[in-house]
């Protein structure tokens, strides 16, 4: 629907890199789906919103690693065709991530392809061996446990006998000719298919962990994915992925939020301070009347306050220049399985404005359906803190409300800005007992060239390979920046900018909405003296959770 009304690109455009100002965040998410660590570490980054799961593998032999359940949850949840609508990712440029995603994925795929034919001619040609070494591995990890646990001792027993059987099975085989030689294939075989299949594991492991790195250390390494550029008419594939990326972006603009109770606002994390200006309106001269004005114009007048917060009298630096937009908020439920732009507000693209935008601002202030707030938005520290404040006013009876809100949304988890290390392990020095040193161990051990070679067939029929691995569910309603966002009040200066943020957020505010009273013939005496209370209110130096009412 949206895709064909919202063509952001001239073509079939592949943006390489974040926007600017954005790329920590975008590239510390976007290096998740090159890792290769276990994928059970991603739920140690759930964030307080949301919680991602791992369902658990039938036969661990399958199970994925962090980066392949990784990329393929985002690029199913993101681009399938039957998906919800998503959240917006505010301080990344979802895309980007998708798109790096999409390149690993494909990566694999050509790993896959090669370790398929490795398998033809090695495992399928000798069926019976490579399924007595698959048993023997998989005994193996059951034995361990889990896929980073050594196997034990009754494993290495398992393992050392298997071992023991199959060379005497080929010393002492009885059967001679062809059948003889072919049992002699069956045992040696997979081992020579296992040393083809290191290699070629090792080259892709090496080429993804330079990816990883790249990201993390801000090298500006592009996605590849020239699946999404259609090269003739006909190729409906690409120009859906095409599509796909286009809405995902539009969707990205969107200026309807949800509110999900003490969760706060969705991608913009909960609502940290309220402070709410709240007089009757009383004429500035007795017997005269105050000149009819509605929401919509203190609104504006505020809007146009706002666009001008990084100006100063001084050149001291100070505020970037900040996001000024209208917002719609819909409420949802706190524990809401996804959301929907649709429903009675006039919807163009995923976005409300207009004519539908002002009957909001002015007409939907008390009982069910969406509200109009204004948000001044400050994205910092390169994507790792969004700044977000919300003013909304309204008008009950003869009292004007203006309420200023402040929301923030902290950095991603640690998880995501780990960089790759070589895998080693510290053994004591053969003469000096009492010293240790480092070996550098293989990049790919035995057991994952194993892993790799069995998921390899199945990877041309992915709902078959979860169904026997396992795979990723992603936390609903998702949003790519706020299922894996910390808070900011952990990390001091990320608190400190938040909470700056509000005084003179707060004053142009009350100063913009208080001229247009002036203007229009209020009595502003209750409304300046109220706002310097609430002036040095703000000053507090303590964030509170204003989600949570406590009786």
């Amino acid at each position: 629907m949206t895709a064909d009304v919202f063509d952001f690109s001239p073509g079939a455009q592949v943006p390489l890199s974040g926007a600017a100002g954005q790329t920590a965040a975008t590239q510390a998410l976007a290096s998740a789906a090159y890792r290769d660590s276990p994928v059970a570490k991603l739920l140690d980054a759930n964030s307080d919103w949301t919680k991602s799961e791992v369902k658990a593998p039938r036969f661990s032999l399958f199970e994925p690693n962090l980066g392949e359940a990784f990329a393929r949850a985002v690029q199913v949840r993101m681009l399938g065709g039957a998906r919800g609508q998503l959240i917006q990712s505010f301080g990344i440029e979802p895309q980007t991530v998708v798109e790096h995603c999409l390149a690993a994925n494909r990566i694999r795929k050509q790993r896959d392809a090669r370790l398929t034919v490795v398998m033809v001619i090695f495992g399928l040609l000798f069926l019976p061996g490579v399924l007595l070494w698959l048993g023997a591995f998989q005994i193996r990890r059951w034995a361990a446990g889990a896929q980073d646990k050594r196997v034990g001792a009754g494993g290495f027993v398992v393992l050392a006998v298997l071992g023991l059987l199959a060379l005497i099975f080929l010393i002492k085989l009885p059967l001679t000719g062809f059948l003889g030689y072919y049992l002699r294939g069956v045992i040696l075989a997979p081992v020579i298919g296992w040393w083809w299949a290191k290699r070629i594991s090792e080259r892709t492991a090496k080429d993804l962990r330079e990816r990883w790195e790249g990201l993390l250390s801000g090298g500006g390494v592009g996605a590849k994915i020239p699946e999404a550029v259609p090269s003739a008419p006909g190729e409906t594939a690409a120009e859906q992925l095409r599509k796909g990326l286009e809405k995902l972006t539009a969707e990205q603009y969107s200026n309807v939020v949800f509110y999900a109770g003490g969760k706060g606002i969705l991608g913009m994390g909960t609502r940290w301070g309220s402070w709410q200006l709240a007089e009757d309106l009383v004429p500035a001269e007795p017997g005269t009347e105050i000149n009819p004005f509605r929401s919509w114009d203190v609104i504006k007048a505020i809007h146009d306050q706002l666009r001008l917060l990084e100006r100063g009298a001084l050149h001291t630096g100070g505020f970037p220049t900040p996001s000024v937009r209208h917002w719609v908020v819909s409420p949802i439920g706190e524990n809401a399985g996804s959301v929907s732009r649709g429903g009675t507000t006039a919807e163009e693209g995923f976005q409300i404005k207009g004519v539908e935008l002002q009957r909001i601002c002015d007409q939907q202030q008390f009982g069910a359906g969406d509200r109009h707030y204004l948000g001044v938005q400050f994205v910092l520290w390169d994507g790792q803190l969004v700044i977000t404040m919300l003013t909304t006013v309204t008008y009950l009876h003869n009292t004007l409300r203006i309420e200023v809100t402040g929301h923030a949304l902290g950095p991603v988890h640690p998880l995501f800005t780990t960089k790759p290390t070589a895998p080693s392990k510290t053994v004591n020095k053969t003469v000096k007992f009492w010293e240790t040193k480092s070996i550098p161990l293989p990049l790919v051990d035995a057991k994952e060239v194993v892993r790799l070679a069995a998921r390899a067939p199945f990877t041309w029929y992915p709902p078959l390979l979860d169904y026997l691995g396992g795979k990723l569910t992603l936390p609903e309603p998702f949003g790519l920046r706020h299922a894996w966002a910390d808070k900011p009040w952990r990390h001091r200066f990320m608190a400190d900018d938040a909470l700056r943020a509000a005084t003179p957020v707060l004053r142009v505010v009350h100063e913009a909405a208080i001229r247009v009273l002036q203007d229009n013939g209020v009595n502003t005496e209750r409304f300046g003296n109220r706002a310097l209370v609430l002036s040095g209110q703000v000053q507090d130096p303590s964030p509170r959770k204003a989600d949570e009412y406590n009786a």
